[in-house]
């Protein structure tokens, strides 16, 4: 028995190691941890941080839709921040990506991220 389908798709950025964008395990779709980067160029968005959340989650919504779900089926989010300071901007994007009632959230500031980005997030949804 299978116990997992990969997700895969052009309109989110290629994995950048060995792992996928998304796995797909039951009703459960786990989104690995996305960054700021524009899927068509390969590069990360240049920005303010409300900015680079936005391709956040856009990414995030690509991988979604992919696996025939939407942001409305996201249940869990994990927000990595290199600056808690941006929580409030980061926040305000976030609001316009999910609607009540909200995902069950965390925040963590962290002292580096991949490619020298300042903003990644992971998911978990559920596909009904």
């Amino acid at each position: 028995m299978k116990k997992a389908d990969s997700i895969s798709t052009t309109q989110a950025p290629k994995a950048i190691g060995p792992y996928s964008q998304g796995i797909v395990a039951g009703q459960f779709l786990f989104v690995s941890g996305q960054l700021p980067i524009n899927p068509d160029k390969g590069e990360m968005v240049d920005g303010d941080i409300a900015a680079r959340a936005e391709q956040v989650f856009d990414n995030i919504s690509a991988i979604v839709r992919s696996a025939g779900g939407s942001m409305a089926d996201v249940v869990k989010v994990t927000l990595f921040l290199t600056d808690m300071a941006d929580f409030q901007q980061v926040n305000e994007v976030y609001s316009r990506h999910f609607q009540s009632p909200y995902p069950a959230r965390s925040a963590v500031q962290v002292s580096a991220l991949p490619l020298g980005s300042n903003i990644e997030a992971e998911a978990i949804i559920y596909l009904p």
